[in-house]
């Protein structure tokens, strides 16, 4: 019981200090846009997690319906902001952002051959 009571009080630690947070003043950007969409989906998911638990026979054995609420949360809503990010409305026409590739040739490797090195920009924001 003891446990339990332990996670209840963590779990509540946790959404208390989220909720209650001091804002940060960071430079407009599409990262800060992904991070508050996230952290959006993880509160929601978390309320939605505790009303599935409060639904339950024995609400005590389903303390993890809030974890796991949170979690499909944050990840839900880190992929709604980059999906925000990627599609762009301008004068009423939908353009869709692309990663930009970048090829590179290395050096030379031990057997001689030119290895050739591909990345692709998927996200980009300043700190």
């Amino acid at each position: 019981m003891i446990s339990r009571m332990r996670k209840l009080t963590i779990t509540i630690t946790a959404v208390l200090l989220t909720v209650w947070s001091v804002p940060c003043h960071a430079v407009e950007s599409t990262f800060k846009g992904i991070f508050t969409d996230s952290l959006y989906g993880g509160l929601t998911g978390t309320l939605v997690g505790a009303a599935v638990m409060a639904f339950a026979k024995k609400p005590v054995d389903h303390l993890d319906s809030i974890g796991y609420g949170a979690a499909v949360g944050i990840l839900a809503g880190a992929a709604f902001g980059v999906g925000k990010a990627l599609v762009e409305i301008d004068n009423g026409k939908v353009k869709i952002s692309m990663p930009t590739v970048i090829p590179d040739i290395q050096e030379t490797n031990n057997k001689g051959k030119m290895p050739i090195l591909i990345t692709a920009e998927l996200l980009r924001g300043r700190f």
